[in-house]
């Protein structure tokens, strides 16, 4: 798939300014640095006011800089920030702090065409960047299966030491059901995927009946890997999360992904889970929301 350098996201300017809008969602088209547009959805989360009047209009402004974290979601490939599983991880997070849910480009309203995990890393860079002008000063970066991979390599592109892109780092990553290598094709799921991705006819599958458009050109160059970029993050927390009967990858995948960050990273290997957002359970996703809400420091 095509590929670039990964920067800084082009800056927006929407603020929440009332109680309607803290109540309600807040939808915004963003702009990567590459141009594309990417259809995000802003939600508060259920923040509790005391008292039977709202608070002043200072202190609303300020609330969501108060104390609670923004989680950014980015969801696995042909999924969409509307897809009821996207919206179920949300709701569920919401519990725990605000959160931003997006599609990445090449799904649902988003522009551009699917890299498959490449110049992704910049959706989400976008994404992330928007929550800090919200008045976020912690944000958590959760990914499932392509988004899983995108939050790793986002994690280990930006940070203090990159100048110019600190505003779109991150303060916690958790990473679900992720690939540790590219080109995996050691099950029938991935077997399909990659006949999706490299033939014209499963673009034309994938456009018309999955509603991803998917990118017509190889990776040049081959983008960092997940395993490559796991030793990269630290110091940042990292929580790597798969299930033990995931289809997709098998448990290799997120142990490699564990030795190479050493001590750096919680492991849940999960009984009985598939993969990615469909097989996350309630409980899990709440863990998964306490966790993000307690390392996003």
């Amino acid at each position: 798939m095509s590929t670039g350098p990964a920067g800084h996201t082009a800056r927006s300017s929407d603020r929440p300014h009332s109680e309607t809008a803290r109540r309600t969602r807040l939808r915004r088209f963003l702009r990567t640095v590459d141009g594309v547009t990417i259809d995000a959805v802003y939600e508060p989360g259920n923040v509790v006011y005391d008292g039977g009047t709202p608070p002043s209009t200072a202190s609303r402004d300020a609330a969501p800089a108060a104390g609670r974290p923004a989680i950014v979601v980015a969801h696995g490939f042909t999924g969409d920030l509307e897809r009821p599983h996207v919206r179920r991880a949300a709701s569920a997070f919401a519990q725990y702090g605000a959160v931003v849910t997006f599609s990445f480009r090449g799904h649902g309203a988003s522009g551009g065409r699917s890299t498959v995990g490449d110049r992704e890393v910049l959706d989400l860079a976008a994404a992330v960047a928007w929550a800090r002008e919200l008045g976020h000063t912690r944000v958590v970066t959760v990914g499932f299966s392509m988004g899983g991979s995108v939050v790793l390599r986002h994690a280990a592109l930006y940070g203090p030491e990159h100048e110019g892109r600190t505003q779109a780092r991150t303060d916690a990553v958790v990473s679900v059901s992720a690939p540790a290598r590219w080109y995996y094709r050691g099950t029938a799921p991935m077997r399909r995927l990659h006949w999706l991705v490299t033939r014209p006819v499963g673009r034309a599958v994938g456009r018309v009946g999955l509603r991803t458009r998917i990118h017509h050109r190889d990776w040049d160059p081959v983008p960092l890997s997940p395993v490559e970029s796991v030793p990269r993050i630290a110091p940042t927390p990292l929580l790597i999360v798969h299930g033990d009967r995931d289809g997709y990858f098998p448990v290799d995948h997120p142990r490699m992904l564990a030795a190479a960050a050493q001590d750096h990273a919680e492991l849940w290997l999960e009984p009985g889970m598939g993969h990615a957002e469909h097989a996350a359970d309630d409980a899990l996703l709440s863990r998964i929301g306490a966790w993000a809400a307690a390392h996003a420091s």
